[in-house]
């Protein structure tokens, strides 16, 4: 195979690619911190204003309440009161059960429903995100701090470890905010928080069997083995009682979930089921005094509002890094869930929510929360559709939620007295399952085999380990894939259209036909130095391939490969080698590289590595068309001029 003859003619007429003009370094670096940082250009507004319409509208960025308070009426009031009731028939309930699974007084559940949602509403920018705490969230404080600390042995250390890891959840939630990271949080996958939290779901409800079969003893362990170890070596230990009254509870709860999907008009029905169903425990407990046969009660609960709690933070060095990690990961998950949540129903509505704005408030609000006697709050889902499903129009929901709350804690909080813990396990257990997507999990099966990998191990992680572990196992995959995506990039060969200038891809489109003498590669990724060497490797085998199709089915020999790279958005020096010794390479084996349709960034780097003279500005192209007529048209004239050459002889 011999050498391309570059001068057998002169090429003709397509535009050509040219070199962008040089930018200052500072102006290019501040326009890619921009882009990273604040691709929303959050401040648009605010550099809009002048003089104290300006200092107004940075308020209103930071307290979005300002923005809608000012149009607010009493039409509007009337939708968010109802709203605002009926999540906190469902807050109160959830708030006590989700704190006995996180190993706290039940009472800091209702205090955790008052101040959040307080400064939710100043600084969130969701109209239906109802605050509160989460049973995933309460379960990952519970099984991380006693670990360290019992909660039984040392209940002082472990409050205080408690509203510590809530305080440093605080902080690093707005701290992603305020830096603008919250790019971070998109390394839990949608697959991930599937699998994730159909694990802790199924955590949660397995931690529940202590109370639904009223055992005393119970393993600390979350994993599945021990869990079945403990309950079937207590077989004989089991009460009939718990069991019955656990059992009917959770059917009723199902049957009101169920009755309300099948009827969505209704679905106050089952946002009031849990509150309906303490309310009939505790009564039906005083009436037969149930506690002196088994079933085990809630007992006294602290009348009054949220007491101080700034001097009971720990930062003392033995408990520092176990609160610290604790706030961290369980400010993670909360993270996710919430804004995930928000932006769910924000899609509904027809509006946005800014995710960076969210984690200021979110973090915002459980640095208030951990001095005033609150763990870690963030949007559960399931009061969050209760509260859209109500009619709320603004966060005001949250503010009417919160003063029901408050009302609770000064005047009723002696009613709870006589409610069972087995129904906040039924109402827990409810709960969860709802949690358990297995229609999602169908759904990434049909779709993507990785992801259901993905989700199948955060799932089985968490289960068959621990939340911890299922987290680093979900995180370190997703990880791992990114990393394979950016490593291996596709390369697929293009063929033309018949009777068009439209070049797609030949396993995607049967009808797409190959050039005689030219190959036409498309590049699908950025050239960066983890994939350099493998984009290299690839395109030789792709031409050894072309080579041996040729040789079998006696074609026009190989003459040219075009690279298309059109999907290359960015390249780095160890790109712009590969480029180079795949020029070197080709040169060897007589054929000639052509590039199609480089963006700018590649231009520029090619010419300043002085690898576009290597290369030759004469064969860089606009389009893959351009490439494919020049060559052609090479091919022709060094045919004809081969045809003169021997006619001559002759």
């Amino acid at each position: 195979m011999g050498n391309v003859d570059l001068n057998c003619t002169e090429m003709e007429g397509p535009m050509r690619v040219p070199v962008p003009p040089e930018r200052p370094f500072l102006h290019t670096f501040r326009m890619n911190l921009k882009e990273t940082f604040f691709p929303d250009d959050p401040f648009r507004q605010i550099k809009s204003e002048k003089g104290s319409r300006r200092v107004v509208s940075a308020f209103t960025y930071f307290f979005p309440m300002l923005e809608w308070a000012s149009k607010y009426g009493l039409g509007l009031f009337k939708s968010d009161l109802i709203a605002g009731i009926t999540i906190a028939s469902l807050a109160i309930p959830q708030g006590i059960s989700y704190a006995k699974l996180a190993n706290l007084p039940p009472v800091l559940g209702l205090y955790s429903s008052f101040v959040p949602p307080l400064v939710y509403a100043m600084m969130g920018s969701s109209k239906d995100l109802a605050v509160g705490t989460v049973a995933v969230a309460s379960l990952l404080i519970g099984s991380m701090l006693s670990k360290e600390v019992s909660p039984t042995q040392n209940p002082a250390l472990y409050l205080k470890l408690a509203f510590t890891a809530t305080f440093f959840s605080g902080v690093f939630e707005a701290a992603l905010g305020l830096l603008r990271l919250g790019f971070i949080v998109d390394f839990l996958s949608h697959a991930t928080i599937v699998g994730f939290m159909g694990g802790a779901a199924t955590v949660v409800c397995l931690q529940q069997l202590k109370v639904m079969l009223g055992l005393q003893h119970f393993t600390t362990s979350t994993d599945l083995i021990s869990v079945m170890k403990s309950i079937f070596t207590q077989t004989h230990q089991w009460r009939w009682e718990s069991v019955v009254l656990g059992s009917s509870f959770l059917f009723f709860l199902l049957l009101t979930r169920y009755f309300s999907k099948r009827k969505p008009k209704f679905f106050w029905v089952s946002a009031a089921a849990p509150l309906t169903s303490v309310i009939l425990g505790s009564l039906l407990v005083y009436l037969t005094h149930a506690e002196n046969h088994g079933i085990q009660v809630i007992g006294y609960l602290k009348k009054g509002l949220n007491p101080i709690s700034v001097t009971s933070l720990e930062f003392s060095p033995p408990y520092l890094m176990v609160a610290l990690k604790t706030g961290i990961i369980t400010g993670i998950i909360a993270l996710a869930e919430g804004i995930a949540v928000g932006r769910s129903f924000a899609m509904f509505k027809n509006y946005h929510i800014d995710g960076n704005k969210e984690m200021i408030a979110f973090g915002m609000m459980n640095i208030a929360g951990s001095f005033t006697s609150c763990y870690l709050t963030t949007g559960p889902f399931s009061r969050s559709a209760v509260n859209y499903n109500a009619g709320c129009k603004t966060a005001m929901s949250n503010i009417v939620m919160a003063f029901a709350v408050m009302i609770t804690l000064l005047f009723l909080t002696p009613l709870f007295h006589y409610t069972p813990l087995v129904v906040l396990s039924a109402i827990i257990i409810s709960a969860m399952l709802g949690l358990i997507d297995y229609e999602a999990a169908i759904h990434l099966w049909q779709v993507d085999k990785i992801d259901f990998c993905v989700c199948l191990g955060a799932y089985l992680g968490v289960v068959f380990g621990s939340v911890e572990i299922g987290l680093v196992i979900a995180v370190v995959i997703s990880i791992l894939r990114v990393l394979l995506f950016v490593a291996r990039p596709r390369t697929t060969v293009l063929g033309n259209i018949p009777n068009s200038m439209v070049y797609r891809r030949v396993d995607q489109y049967p009808i797409a036909q190959n050039i005689p003498g030219v190959l036409i590669l498309r590049i699908d990724s950025p050239i960066y130095f983890a994939n350099a060497g493998y984009l290299r490797e690839r395109i030789s085998r792709w031409i050894d391939d072309e080579e041996e199709k040729i040789k079998t089915k006696g074609r026009t020999s190989l003459r040219y490969v075009i690279l298309d790279m059109g999907a290359v958005g960015s390249i780095d020096t160890s790109g712009v080698s590969m480029l180079d010794e795949t020029k070197k390479i080709l040169d060897k084996r007589g054929l000639q590289i052509v590039l199609a349709n480089p963006g700018s960034e590649i231009m520029k780097k090619l010419d300043k590595s002085k690898v576009l003279e290597k290369i030759g500005h004469e064969w860089i192209f606009l389009t893959v068309g351009d490439a494919v007529a020049s060559c052609n048209y090479m091919l022709h004239s060094c045919k004809q001029r081969d045809e003169n050459t021997t006619d001559n002889l002759v």
